[in-house]
C-alpha cells in the first residue's frame, strides 16, 4: 500500500525528472509574479486596486455589476461588456490604462526571475519557449539583470517595432572545418511570447506595433496592447502581434518543427478557457506531459485535469501524479522553489 510519504517522494522524483528532460516549455501565470506579495498582484485583487482610478462612474459601475453578477475576474467582466464589434469598447481602454499605471509604479526584486532565466538559458536546446499570460516585465528585466538574451518579437533600441521573423532566426558564425564551412550556433536566446500583450506594447495607426519603455506611457492616440478581448478571439488572433504569438503557442504543442514534450505551467490557475483550449488537445500526444504548479485550483479545474494520466498537478492542498491523487505539497507548487529547480 502506498503511503503519503511514498507518494510525495515519487512525486518529487517525477517532477525533477520532467524538469530536467528535453524539449520543455514554460507557461507563466500571475502566481509566478506574485512573489509573496512583493511582486505584482494576482488577478483576483486587480479590480479592487484600480477601480478608484476609473473616474467614469457609470462605466465603473457597469464593470462592478458584471463582477457582482458572477463574472470570473476583470477580464471576464470586460468580455461580457464587449459588444463583439470590430473595435474595443471604452471599458477595456479604461481598465488597460488603469492596470498599466498600477504596474508602472512597481519594481519588484529580480533575484528569483534572474535565477529562472539563467538556469533555463544554460540548457543545451536552442530557442527555449517561455509563454507568459502576464503583463509585467519581470522576465525581461531579470534577463537584462543577469545578462541573458531574450527575444520577445521586438527589434530596435528605441520605440522597438514588432517583427515575428526574429523568432525564426539563429545566431552563430561560419567556421572553416575539414568538412568545409560549418554553421556554429553561438547564442541560444530564450523566446518569450507574451500571449496577452504586455506593459509597454502599443499599436500606432501610422507606425504599427511598437514597444516603449516599461515605465513610460505610449504616445498619445495609440492603443495599449494589453488585456485582449477573448469573446472575439477568432478575429483577434488574426491580428498582429497576437496572431504570431498564438500560432507559435499552438505549433509548439502540436507538430511544428520542434514541438515541446513537456509544458510546465507555473502560477496559472487554468481559468482561461482560450488558453486551455490550446493545451488540452496536446494531451492526445503519447509523448506529451502537462505539469501544473499552482497554490490553489478550483474544484472544477481539479476535476477536469487531475484524472488524466499524462498530467502532474502540484498544489498546496492536494497533488495528482498521472491520475493518482495524493496529499498536497508544502512548497513544490511555488515559483520561489521551482525557479531554483528548472
Amino acid at each position: 500500500m502506498t503511503t503519503a510519504t511514498d507518494f510525495t517522494t515519487e512525486l518529487e522524483a517525477k517532477v525533477t525528472q520532467q524538469l530536467k528532460s528535453q524539449r520543455v516549455g514554460y507557461l507563466l501565470g500571475a502566481g509566478s509574479s506574485y512573489l509573496n506579495g512583493n511582486g505584482y498582484p494576482p488577478a483576483a485583487q486587480l479590480w479592487d486596486l484600480i477601480k478608484a482610478s476609473i473616474t467614469d462612474t457609470a462605466k465603473r459601475n457597469d464593470i462592478q455589476a458584471k463582477l457582482d453578477g458572477g463574472a470570473n475576474g476583470i477580464e471576464h467582466a470586460l468580455d461580457l461588456l464587449d459588444d463583439g464589434g470590430a473595435n474595443d469598447t471604452p471599458y477595456r481602454h479604461l481598465v488597460t490604462t488603469a492596470l498599466a499605471e498600477l504596474f508602472m509604479t512597481k519594481h519588484p526584486p529580480l533575484d528569483l526571475h534572474g535565477e529562472f532565466v539563467h538556469r533555463i538559458a544554460q540548457r543545451a536546446e536552442p530557442r527555449i519557449k517561455v509563454f507568459s499570460l502576464n503583463y509585467d516585465p519581470l522576465i525581461e528585466r531579470a534577463a537584462t539583470h543577469v545578462r541573458v538574451r531574450v527575444i520577445d518579437g521586438y527589434l530596435g533600441a528605441e520605440c522597438s517595432y514588432f517583427d515575428p521573423a526574429v523568432f525564426e532566426e539563429r545566431i552563430g558564425r561560419i567556421r572553416g572545418t575539414h568538412k568545409g564551412k560549418q554553421f556554429e550556433e553561438t547564442v541560444k536566446p530564450i523566446h518569450l511570447l507574451k500571449l496577452h500583450g504586455s506593459l509597454g506594447w502599443y499599436e500606432c495607426s501610422t507606425n504599427g506595433i511598437r514597444r516603449c519603455g516599461f515605465d513610460e506611457a505610449p504616445p498619445a492616440g495609440t492603443k495599449r496592447l494589453m488585456v485582449p478581448p477573448q469573446r472575439r478571439k477568432a478575429a483577434d488572433t488574426m491580428n498582429r502581434p497576437y496572431s504570431a504569438l498564438w500560432s507559435t503557442f499552438r505549433g509548439c504543442l502540436g507538430h511544428n518543427d520542434a514541438p515541446i514534450n513537456r509544458l510546465v505551467c507555473i502560477g496559472y490557475g487554468f481559468a482561461d478557457e482560450h488558453v486551455n483550449a490550446v493545451i488540452e488537445p496536446a494531451l492526445a500526444r503519447t509523448d506529451f506531459t502537462l505539469l501544473i504548479f499552482a497554490k490553489v485550483l478550483s474544484d472544477a479545474v481539479w476535476a477536469r485535469w487531475s484524472g488524466k494520466t499524462n498530467v502532474i498537478i502540484v498544489t498546496e492542498a492536494q497533488c495528482s501524479l498521472k491520475g493518482t491523487t495524493g496529499p498536497g505539497h508544502t512548497d513544490l507548487w511555488s515559483f520561489e522553489r521551482l525557479a531554483k529547480e528548472v
